[in-house]
Formats: C-alpha cells, structure tokens, sequence
C-alpha cells in the first residue's frame, strides 16, 4: 500500500521512514521483528489485509511497528462463547467504534476436537472466519491457543478426551507433546494466512500457554515452553510471542528457557484482577522494582498485560456478587474502577493492555467449568446480550485517546508531584515536552485540591475512588495546549482543519487555555460555551453534562491560518462521538449510537450504524463532502459554522419490538432406564479395571467413570444388574461431579431418592472444580425379594476441573465411583450410556439423557401425541419432564433485537432445566440456586422472522414441587441497524 501524503510528512527522519517501507523476509526474518526505538509521531494505520511485509519491534516503552510507536488497547472476546458467527461482526465493530484497536481471543482444544485426531473448524467454530472479520473491522488479533487456557471453560480447555489418556499434562511429556503437536498443527495452519507480517491478516501477538507456574524452576517446565516455542516457530508463526505470568512472579521472561537461539522475539506479560476494594496497584514504572513487581521483571520490553480484570466471573449461587448476579459486578467494577486502575496501569508504562472481558457472553451447553454457570457476562462494558453499557466511556476516551494522540505511546517518570488527598503520577514524553497528570483518590469522599503543574497551580476535583487524567504542553495540531482540567480524548485532521475532544464528569466545568503568539478569531459554536484572550492566551471553558451535550469552540486565524476545532463533552455524549480513518481523509461523526463502517465516495459521506433513540447527525470530513447516506438512506443536511454536516431532521430511534407470550405447551416424562426393563444391550459395559484419571479406581473394580467409555459431556445414565436382594438394607453410591452435580437413583424402576452436591460458598469452595460424595439409600423392604434386580442411576456429571495448577485436575473422575451394599453384597454388572456428539452443534450440546439421545429436543420433532399443559406447573416426581412449544417472531429486518428466555418460580423448589432452542442447549437453570434466571438466546440461532422450537428438560428432586412457573420472552436490548445475520444451521429430527 502507498504512502498517503499525511503518512510521509507524518514520518520522522530517515530510520522512521526507511522501517515503514521495508518490509521482513521470509517467515521468521530477524528484520520483521528489528527492536529500534522510534520517535513520537503518529500510530501505524488501521491494520488490514494489503498484501505487504509488516515489521514488528519493540523497546521498553511500546511495540513498534513499521517504525511507529503502538499502544495496544485490546479487548477479550471467545468466540465460542457466541455461537453465531454473524454477530462476531457485530461484537467487534462495536469494539472498534469505542476506541479498542485489538481483540484477544482463546482458542479452545475442547470446542473444536471431540474425539483424537478429529478437528472441526468449520460453522460456529470457524476460526478462518472470525480472523477474517477482525481484518475487515480494523482491529488487530492477540491470538491464544494454548494448549492450556483455562477461561473458566471445561477442562481449561482440554478435550475430554484428553481425560483418558496416558502422559502428564502441560509438562514435557512426549505422549501429551504428540497431542498438543497435532492441535497447534492445525491452529497454525489457520492462524499462519492471517500474519499481520505477511499482509494477509491482522494476527499481531501469539501467546503460548496459559499463566504456567507449577514447573517453572524444573526441566520439564522449562522443556515444555522450549517446545511450544519452537513448534509455534517452525509452523511459520512468525509474529512475537508471549506468556501471560499469573500473578507477578517473574516467571517466563525473555532468556528464561531455550528459544533456539532468538532473542527479542519473547514479551513478558503478566495478568492481574485487583479487587475494587483494593488501592490500584504500581505494577511498572512508579512500582517496587525487580521480578516480582510486574513489568519490571523485564525491563528491556514494553509492559504488558494479556488479562486485566474487566469484570469477575460468578460461581454457581452468586456468592462473589451475594446472589446479585453480574449486574453487581458492573457496578462495582464501574466507570470509576476503570478510571482509576487502568490510569494508573498506563502511567506505570503498561502500553500492551487487554481488558478480560471486553464481551463475556455465554458458556452455552456443557461448556462451562465447574465453578461458573451459563452466563459469562462478567460484569463486562458490552454485555452478555451486546449491548454498550455506561462502562463504556473511559474505554472509549482511552481507547482513542492512545490511538489518536502519540505522546502518550512514550512517556517517562518526571518530577514528583503532590496534591493534598490525591495519589498523582507525573510523567513525560521526551519528544514533544508534553507532560501527563493522572490524580487519583483513594478515599470515599471527593476530593478538591490545588494540582501543581507546569502550567502553574490547577485546582481540580477527584470524586471519591475515581481519578482524573490532565495534561499539559500538549499538540493540538498546529496549535499548542497549555493546559486543559479535562481528559484528552483526541486529537485529528478533517478536511483542513484540526478537531480536539475532551471529556469529563458530567457536572464539570472544563477549562482549557491554548498558548497563542496573536490573537485569534474565537467563535463560540453553542450557547454554553465561553471564552476570553488575555496577554499570548486563550482561555476557553464549558458546562459538562446531558443539557450541554456536545460544546463546539471555533479558534481560527492567529499564528496558524489552520482553524483549530474544540469539543467539549460529558462520559455519555464522549461516546457517540466517532472517529474513522478512509482512503479519502478521516471523519468524525456525532450522535448514533453506534458507528460501525464510512465511506466517501465523490462528495458523499456513507455511514452504517445504530440508534436506540431519536438523534441528529453530525460529520466531520474532507473539503468537498456534501451529502450523507445513513444505512442506505440520504439525509437532509446543512452546511455548520465549524464545517459539519448536520442533519435537519432528527433521524427517528428504534421502534417498539412487541414479543409473544410462550403458550401452546406439550408435556412428556421420560427416564425409561429406570425401569427393569429397559433394553441397554446397546450400552457399554463397565469391564475397564484400570484409568489415567487422578481419581483411584475403587478397589476391586469396575471403572465406572465416565470418561473412561467416552463419555466426556452432559448427563450419563448407570444400570447396574444383580441376582438376588434380600438383606439389602441400603445403597451407598459414590460419585464425583463439577459443582452443583447430582444423583438419582432407582431400583427396579422404584425411586430410591437423589444427593445433590451443595452450593458453594464464599470462603473456602467458591473455586473447588471436583466435589466427591457418597449417597445412601435405603432399600425398602418390598424390594427386597429374590431374582433379577435392576439398580438405575443418572448422575448429572457436569464438568471437568480446570487444571491451572498443572496437576492433571481436569482428570478428576465424573460420574460413578463405586456401589456397595449394607447387608449383602451382591454381584454388579454395569452397563452406562451417556450422550454422543452433534456433528454440527458439536460435542458440548448433548448429554445423554433419553431425551437427547431420541431427539426430543429438535425442532421438527413429531410432539403432537404429547399431553398439553400449561405454566406453571406444580409437579412431585423424581426424574426427566421434557416441555416442548413453538413461537413465532416478526422483528424487522432492520432491528437488532436481543431476546433472552426468563424462567422465576418459588425459590424454595428443588428443580433444574435445561434450555434447548431450536436443538441448541442454551443452558442449565438451577431454580432454587440461581442466580440466573434469563438465558440469551443469540440471534441466528433464534430466528427473529420465523418458528422457533423451545424445549426444557426439567430435572425433578422429588423432594419438593418441580415447575416450571413462569417462563417468557424478556427484550433484553434493541436498536435500529444491527449486522446481517446468517441463520445458524438447526438440523431437526431424523
């Protein structure tokens, strides 16, 4: 791609222009990866696929690639956690729209291998796709396959199958290196056509494992690495690699193992989730030094963060949010938290920065690790449902921010500053002489005080645990800051003019003083707005709040005849403020509610985005622009005093989305295998006496655990056939499960009662992954009788342990462990059926209840002979009620509607559902544990113009009333423009 005209005269000196235009060697060429420092100047353009060798080096203040400094501002997002590939768009342009310029994302072994040597990489797990989309969106990728990546997923991401085989995980084991050889083979051969170096996608980052500790100091940790390293290597991955420390250990830095000779190829980076309880901690620059104070450890590479706390994940009972669920935890991590801990991150010198979550969305069917339920909203800025929450401002004002305004991509500790009541960092960049002020207050009440600055004395005021970041000597332009008592959130270029914005609390008063040689022409744009020029100074100030919204200054004329544009906004109005980069010049939109993509063709601005309500429309362009097309539409528009187009009409907001009442219900039990009849010919015998597991095999055998037969997802079903059952007084069954698992049993088609494993709590088992019991049922005397008996169990195995502590955890056993008898001991033979893989929802949909190995959860599946009923429902019975209706949506194609599935009864009823829409298993309702009670149901698998088919598989304890009481449809989020969205395939029954 050439050089624009702004990109030349924006390059400084020779070096800097002689890197942007030469391109690396071939795959692993030193010269892609050439460490030189580079002056301040402008952020490398939009990443995009052009075809062209790209360099990527570093030195201790940033990345730095084709010889301009980057400060990465990422966002986590799993795509496995949104089964519809369209809305991958959606997630990412709203990411890009609010000022991240990266996406991190796992790749999960688990959700794309069901069984050894097979890999699926096509629908819902398209990895091919989602990078392509990322390319088109304008962001780069940090890529994370692992092998290992915990993310609160089963197994850490491990296959099930991985459970049953021989070797030590996450260790130089050569049987568990063949395994991992043959997943990163096929990742790679992905991620490789999407190398950010090569020009043929926007991979930028490639970490290997996942916060690794256990084995640092002995070989085969050290071995290990060795080998992902130089696997990742020789599979033409050529981009710099990392690892994500878990705590601040020093662990893993540049020359801690062999990486076949390289050297500035390896970042350090290091993970941290402070509690907003805590003091916001100095993990760089102003911290306490040496290995174990975070980018220190290694001082000569930019510091880095892979994960910093975004939001917190839930347990099973809400005991991290005091069953508040994830709304608690977006308002505790607040737009404050994120001011004051991810300021002091930046002024710590920490310019690699990923927010864990950016989007949490869902861990749908099996695929969540034990110590979390379905959602996965994390208390994250765009919700579980894709809506942009009020966390959203300080992302967008840093966020463009780091884009926008080079200074801060280097900046060094200055002298000392101190402000009564306030924690203030002071830092410079040496380049430009421009100085930053991060204030911040710990304490509980707001703060006003004098700041001392090199513009003199400023008298600011820091509510109670937030902050405030200022600055001073600062470019605008061709125009210069003195100082500003408002952030900075950009500063560009349209048509021939420069545009500054700057943002705060509402109920701010904004002050800004330009230095200016002669005096200018200053024109106030909007009422609220007032000025004054006194000796070589401009004085501007400006109301902050929803009544002022968007203040507009006009300085022109003076020493430069480039007019100098200056905007003034409150956190909400911040974000519906949109810059955007075109081949013709970049705009700067006001008002949607969302940006997504812009053009300019000719004399024509075309912009796609969202509102919610009804809005104007404003922009910002390249001389000659005089008409907008907004979604497809032209609107009328006015030439404005600061050289907008504005709209002079108001642009009408998304209408109201009526949805049906769920009714027309149709009832079946099931649990056949309790009876003594049932044929499980088809089903495995129990007959392995020995396992890989962690868990001892009972002595004398059999194997019963799951795993072991293949059975790695869902719900497994146990018959266990004996001779004779007189002197039986008991069964005791043993069993192991993920959190919240359970047990039924039967004899002879007889319930004999269920064990439930408890809730978490707060202390001490909030985190435990594997959870050990032992049921014991006593047998009633009529059953004690002579001949052929049949004992039934189902256990609700749910996931396997992660394995963070490299101890093989995630082969911790599920379901069965061992039977035994009070009173006789009769022989067993077992037989266990659980569930087998979808070939296109995949293995975590289905377990192996009766009716998901029948298809009752399908939609087409002939349910006209099933009972009606109606909700609620007040049943006592001990097994499986499957409820199945269907109902019809008509959403116009021109709204996103985000519905989700709400289910609320007595609390005290001791019951849970699973979720099927149109045969995807959405997620697991535990009604008298919660805390979730509605369920995202993501659009392409709901058809929004069309049938769907719902299905819930009620698991009933008997020891209380089962339900369901209410269940309905719940809008959840809407707004006029949305993506196209492809239907996810939904294969009914056979």
């Amino acid at each position: 791609m050439p050089l624009s005209r702004r990109t030349f005269s924006a390059l400084t000196g020779s070096a800097a222009l002689g890197l942007a235009l030469g391109g690396s060697g071939g795959t692993g060429a030193p010269s892609a990866y050439a460490a030189r420092s580079a002056p301040t100047g402008p952020a490398p353009e939009p990443p995009r696929v052009d075809g062209r060798r790209h360099t990527i080096g570093h030195d201790r203040h940033s990345l730095i690639v084709d010889g301009r400094r980057l400060v990465v501002w990422s966002g986590e997002m799993h795509p496995f956690r949104l089964p519809s590939p369209s809305l991958w768009r959606d997630v990412l342009q709203k990411m890009r729209a609010h000022g991240f310029n990266a996406v991190s994302i796992y790749v999960s072994w688990n959700y794309h291998s069901p069984a050894p040597g097979q890999y699926d990489f096509t629908g819902i797990r398209d990895l091919d796709l989602f990078l392509r989309t990322a390319a088109e969106t304008g962001l780069y990728v940090i890529l994370r396959p692992g092998p290992y990546i915990n993310a609160e997923i089963d197994g850490g991401g491990f296959p099930g199958w991985l459970t049953v085989t021989k070797g030590s995980a996450r260790t130089a084991d050569p049987v568990y290196l063949g395994h991992v050889d043959e997943w990163l083979t096929h990742v790679n051969r992905i991620a490789r056509e999407h190398l950010f170096t090569h020009g043929k996608g926007t991979v930028l980052l490639y970490q290997i494992e996942n916060e690794y500790y256990a084995h640092v100091t002995e070989p085969r940790g050290r071995d290990y690495m060795s080998h992902l390293y130089k696997k990742v290597r020789a599979d033409g991955i050529d981009v710099p690699l990392f690892h994500n420390d878990k705590g601040r250990f020093g662990h893993w830095t540049p020359g801690s193992f062999d990486t076949g000779g390289e050297k500035g190829r390896w970042l350090y980076g290091f993970d941290g989730y402070p509690s907003p309880t805590q003091t916001p901690p100095d993990w760089g620059t102003f911290g306490p030094g040496g290995a174990t104070g975070g980018a220190s450890a290694s001082p000569h590479t930019p510091g880095f963060v892979p994960e910093f706390g975004g939001g917190w994940f839930d347990p099973w009972g809400g005991a991290w949010f005091d069953g508040k669920g994830y709304p608690e935890a977006r308002r505790t991590r607040d737009s404050a938290y994120e001011r004051r801990f991810y300021l002091t991150n930046l002024a710590n010198g920490l310019t690699l920065h990923n927010i864990y979550m950016a989007f949490g969305g869902t861990s749908w069917g099996w695929l969540p690790a034990p110590v979390v339920y379905t959602s996965y909203d994390y208390g994250a800025a765009i919700d579980e449902a894709r809506n942009v929450t009020e966390k959203i401002a300080p992302l967008h004002q840093l966020g463009h921010l780091l884009q926008r305004v080079p200074d801060f991509a280097r900046l060094d500790r200055a002298e000392p500053v101190k402000a009564k009541g306030l924690k203030v960092y002071h830092l410079t960049n040496p380049d430009t002489g421009a100085h930053v002020y991060v204030a911040r207050n710990d304490g509980t009440r707001p703060v006003t005080t004098e700041l001392p600055t090199t513009a003199g004395k400023l008298q600011i005021t820091v509510p109670p645990r937030d902050a405030k970041m200022l600055a001073t000597e600062l470019s605008l332009g061709k125009r210069r800051l003195k100082y500003t008592t408002t952030q900075p959130v950009l500063r560009m270029t349209t048509g021939r003019q420069d545009v500054a914005l700057f943002a705060g609390r509402a109920g701010d008063m904004a002050e800004l003083v330009l230095h200016c040689p002669a005096e200018p022409v200053t024109t106030r744009l909007d009422p609220e707005a007032g000025w004054a020029f006194s000796g070589d100074e401009l004085h501007v100030n400006a109301p902050l709040g929803p009544e002022a919204g968007l203040s507009r200054v006009l300085v022109a004329g003076g020493e430069t005849e480039t007019p100098l544009l200056l905007l003034f906004a409150d956190d909400a109005t911040s974000t519906k403020l949109f810059p955007y980069d075109t081949p013709s010049g970049s705009l700067l939109v006001y008002g949607p509610e969302l940006l997504r993509h812009a053009e300019v063709h000719g004399s024509e601005v075309r912009l796609t985005g969202d509102l919610t309500s009804d809005s104007m429309l404003e922009v910002w362009g390249p001389r000659g622009i005089s008409s907008v097309v907004w979604n497809g539409r032209r609107v009328p528009t006015r030439v404005t005093l600061s050289g907008s187009l504005i709209t002079t009409v108001t642009l009408p907001g998304v209408p109201e989305v009526k949805l049906p009442e769920l009714g027309g219900w149709r009832m079946r039990t099931e649990n056949p295998e309790a009876g003594p009849n049932f044929d499980d010919r088809d089903w495995k015998t129990a007959d392995r006496t020995t396992s890989h597991s962690t868990t001892p095999v009972p002595k004398d055998g059999p194997v019963l655990f799951a795993d072991d037969y293949g059975f790695h997802y869902g719900d497994v079903w146990y018959r266990g056939e004996f001779d004779g059952a007189a002197g039986i007084e008991e069964v005791a069954l043993a069993y192991s499960t993920g959190t919240q698992g359970m047990l039924m049993a039967w004899l002879d088609g007889d319930p004999l009662g269920a064990h439930r494993m408890p809730v978490p709590d707060k202390t001490t088992t909030i985190r435990k992954g594997t959870w050990e019991a032992t049921a014991s049922f006593p047998v009633r005397e009529q059953l004690r009788s002579p001949g052929r008996h049949v004992l039934s169990v189902l256990v609700r195995r749910m996931q396997h342990d992660q394995d963070g502590a490299s101890l093989d955890t995630h082969k911790a056993a599920r379901g069965l462990l061992s039977a035994s008898f009070k009173g006789a001991s009769p022989e067993v033979t077992w037989r266990l059926q659980g569930g087998t893989p979808d070939p296109v929802r995949g293995p975590q949909n289905n377990g192996g209840l009766y009716g998901e190995r029948e298809g009752w959860h399908l939609p087409g599946f002939r349910d006209r002979d099933w009972e009606s009923v109606d909700f609620p429902r007040a049943e006592r019975r001990q097994g499986v009620t499957w409820y199945r209706t269907d109902f019809r949506l008509s959403v116009p194609a021109d709204i996103d509607a985000s519905v989700g599935l709400t289910l609320e009864d007595d609390p005290h009823r001791a019951y849970r559902a699973q979720i099927f829409l149109n045969g995807w298993n959405l997620g697991q309702y535990i009604n008298d544990v919660g805390p979730q009670h509605t369920f995202v149901l993501p659009n392409g698998i709901l058809r929004t113009r069309g049938t769907n088919t719902l299905a819930l598989a009620v698991l009933s304890e008997f020891t209380t009333l089962s339900g369901p009481g209410k269940v309905g449809l719940t809008l959840m989020g809407r707004s006029l423009g949305g993506v196209p969205v492809r239907e996810v395939p939904s294969p009914g029954a056979r």
